[in-house]
């Protein structure tokens, strides 16, 4: 049975619950709205057990990869590398975090850090990435809110290459007298990337402005795997939302719009459950960076930090 750490805020009654021998991830957040509690992530009731798919459920976070790399191979800085393909996939996915324990390494009432070392996490994966880094994620709950702070080290000699994605399932209906079918959400972009066997060809693609996902997609309408860019940037941020009209309750999702850049919109198959992910680059950039397109990938220099980060709102649904 893994250990988890709660996280709670006694003014706004929000609490998280984060899982840090599996993958740092969220697995609840809930938050007081009308004298009703709600639950925004999807988890199974027996998570705890360990025995459900690592990137299955609640918040797990991607790094240094999000999503796919094409065979597990690429090449960076004159040297071939190569990952283990993920367990009945053709691909790597999902980078090297979200399957591993981390460490606590700062607790307060309301708020815990989470560290990953490469080399210390999971050394037999250095041999896979150019370089080592540090990783430290950071959860804090206030006012109906869950944020989420990322920081990262290069802590090695030699560039490295980095991209993060986190992979939220979004529980609908958020009212306990909702239907899921009733909700509606909300992705304002503007293009997305052409796929073949979920992989970018590297073409970015229109989307019209009538599209669902500019005006509200109804769930259970539209099926979506799909890695959208163009993503509509308000005063720095990048906005998302979830809407459920019956019970008035709204779950908007806000990121960095200085690293963040793709959302990638996935609807599981027989679950009552969305996924809205924001990434900092496209799916397999560490490939299609050699074909001098803007996939987003970021390469830190020997010592260099860079700090970015999400949030969580929870909130009446304004009239």
């Amino acid at each position: 049975m893994a250990s988890s750490v709660r996280i709670f805020d006694p003014w706004s009654r929000t609490a998280a619950v984060i899982a840090p021998e599996l993958g740092f991830n969220c697995i609840s957040m809930t938050t007081d709205i009308g004298g009703e509690t709600i639950e925004v992530i999807d988890s199974p009731q027996d998570v705890l057990n360990g025995e459900s798919r690592p990137s299955g459920f609640g918040i797990p976070i991607l790094f240094p990869f999000p999503n796919r790399i094409r065979e597990g191979r690429f090449h960076f800085e004159g040297q071939d590398y190569a990952i283990p393909p993920a367990k009945g996939h053709p691909n790597a996915i999902h980078g090297f975090c979200y399957d591993r324990p981390w460490r606590v390494h700062e607790q307060t009432s309301d708020s815990v850090t989470g560290r990953f070392q490469l080399s210390v996490d999971a050394p037999e994966r250095r041999k896979c990435w150019p370089a080592d880094f540090l990783f430290d994620v950071r959860y804090r709950v206030a006012e109906s809110r869950l944020e989420c702070q990322f920081r990262i080290v290069n802590c090695d000699t030699r560039p490295l290459p980095w991209g993060l994605g986190t992979h939220a399932y979004f529980r609908l209906p958020f009212g306990s007298r909702s239907r899921a079918e009733q909700c509606e959400y909300f992705v304002p972009v503007s293009e997305q990337w052409e796929l073949k066997d979920f992989l970018p060809t590297g073409r970015r693609l229109p989307v019209e402005n009538q599209a669902p996902l500019r005006n509200g997609a109804e769930f259970g309408s539209t099926k979506y795997d799909d890695v959208f860019t163009a993503w509509e940037s308000d005063g720095g941020t990048l906005r998302s939302s979830i809407q459920d009209p019956q019970a008035g309750i709204q779950l908007t999702q806000i990121c960095d719009s200085q690293y963040f850049r793709e959302a990638v919109v996935y609807t599981p198959p027989g679950r009552n459950a969305l996924c809205i992910e924001p990434y900092t680059c496209v799916t397999d950039a560490v490939n299609l960076q050699s074909q001098d397109l803007n996939t987003g990938l970021q390469v830190l220099a020997p010592g260099q930090v860079v700090q970015t980060w999400t949030a969580l709102q929870v909130s009446p649904i304004l009239a």
